[in-house]
């Protein structure tokens, strides 16, 4: 399992530690990466994703993650987050269309 969020594609950065005498040292800088699970309106499911603090936070403020994914860039999203956004506008078309 790869240390990347689901949603974003953050991932794992590389840097320094650098202490008071200047001596730099490598080091990894870890995303927060929690395992949730976010419901989506439009499928009437549950979806379990891997995604990172922030991205959780952005979530949340869009509206949900139909809302999230339906704003969102192509370019932002992470290709299983561009699967679950087709499947979405998928079905709210396919919802458009019954209702009309």
């Amino acid at each position: 399992m790869s240390r990347r969020c689901d949603l974003t594609g953050k991932g794992v950065l590389s840097g320094h530690t650098v202490s008071h005498s200047n001596h730099k040292t490598k080091r990894r800088f870890l995303p927060n990466l929690c395992n949730v699970t976010l419901e989506s309106e439009t499928l009437k499911r549950t979806i379990r994703l891997r995604v990172s603090a922030n991205a959780l936070k952005s979530v949340d403020h869009r509206g949900g993650l139909d809302a999230f994914l339906k704003k969102a860039r192509d370019e932002e999203l992470s290709p299983r987050a561009l699967d679950f956004k087709r499947l979405i506008a998928k079905a709210a078309a396919e919802a458009a269309s019954t209702a009309a």
